[in-house]
Order: C-alpha cells, then sequence, then structure tokens
C-alpha cells in the first residue's frame, strides 16, 4: 500500500508538499524525505504527532527515544512503520521541526494507495518555498546533545549564571544576614 501525504504551512501561504511513501517505511523514511523535501538541516529534534480533526495532539512519535514514563505508549520513529499508527484517509499528523517554539508542517493522509509499493518516498508536487528551519529562538541541536548530553545542558543553563557577579552579597552584608530577617 502506498500513503500519499499532503504538507502545508501556516507560516507560508503558497508552500505545499505531495510525498508518497510505501505504507510499511517507517516514520524516520518519512522524515527524511520531509527533510531533503524542504531542503533542511537534519541535525535538528524533531517529532511527529498523531492529531484528531481538531489538530489536538494525540500520540507523538519522536526522533531520538526519550525514555518516558512505562504507563504512556511511546514510540520511535527508527522502529515505527508508517501502518501501525495510520489506516485511514483523511488522518492528520504534526511535524514538528522546531520544538521550542512548536513550528511545525501540517499533514493531511490524503490518499491510500492499495495493492501498489514504493521502494524510496517520493516528492510529488512541490510549490511554493518552505518556512525557513530556524525562527532565530535558540533551537537543539542534536548532534550537540548527542556529542555532549551534559555539556549541552549545562551550556543551556550557564547562559544567564554569573558567579562571578561584582554586584552581588559581600561577606559583611551576609554576615549580617539572620533568620530574623526572613519575616
Amino acid at each position: 500500500m502506498v500513503y500519499r501525504f499532503i504538507l502545508v504551512s501556516d507560516e507560508v501561504d503558497d508552500f505545499r508538499r505531495d510525498i508518497t511513501i510505501d505504507s510499511d517505511a517507517t516514520f524516520l523514511a518519512l522524515h527524511t524525505a520531509i527533510l531533503e523535501a524542504v531542503k533542511y538541516d537534519e541535525s535538528q529534534i524533531t517529532s511527529f504527532f498523531i492529531c484528531n480533526d481538531d489538530w489536538e495532539k494525540l500520540g507523538e512519535i519522536t526522533l531520538i527515544d526519550m525514555d518516558t514514563d512505562a504507563s504512556e505508549d511511546s514510540y520511535v520513529m527508527e522502529s515505527t512503520q508508517l501502518s501501525e499508527l495510520l489506516d485511514e484517509k483523511g488522518q492528520k499528523l504534526l511535524y514538528v521541526f522546531e520544538p521550542l517554539t512548536d513550528r511545525c508542517f501540517f499533514m493531511e493522509l490524503k490518499e491510500i494507495i492499495p495493492g501498489k509499493s514504493q521502494d524510496k518516498p517520493q516528492v510529488t508536487k512541490s510549490e511554493g518555498k518552505p518556512p525557513a528551519q530556524n525562527s532565530g529562538a535558540e533551537t537543539l541541536d542534536l548532534a550537540k546533545i548527542a556529542a555532549s548530553p551534559m555539556s549541552a545542558a549545562d551550556d543551556l543553563l550557564d547562559d544567564d549564571l554569573d558567579l562571578d557577579d561584582e554586584e552581588g552579597y559581600n561577606e559583611d552584608e551576609l554576615a549580617d544576614f539572620n533568620e530574623d530577617n526572613l519575616f
């Protein structure tokens, strides 16, 4: 079976991509096809969300294993086939390509073509320029996180922390401070 997805953006009116892909392909293959279709860098953390008809998020498929709560279903792009979660025409998805600002493509499973198969995804329609990949907000760089998870987290936390603040408390002020000053 072959699926035909339509991707649109709420940021660029004339942007549209149609992608066909085999139903047995993984979400990772669809992710890669989207990145190639819009010429985005692949180092960013992304997610797919299965949505209801009102675009409310019902379930997430992540690029990397997020080690979430065991009581919730957890799906990873590399090991989840499209046909596991998508089985009817009209299903809606969000492809979030900038998670900190929740920028995304709106996707719809527009057509299911039974009795056919496809070796690799194809862009069958390409209209307009995609929105810029980065909005200017700081994004999570997957390569940086993978290379050094603790230092990446430290960098994010230390940006606003100045331990050598010369305008901070001096020893005399700290000595004068006692519990009676709290109330």
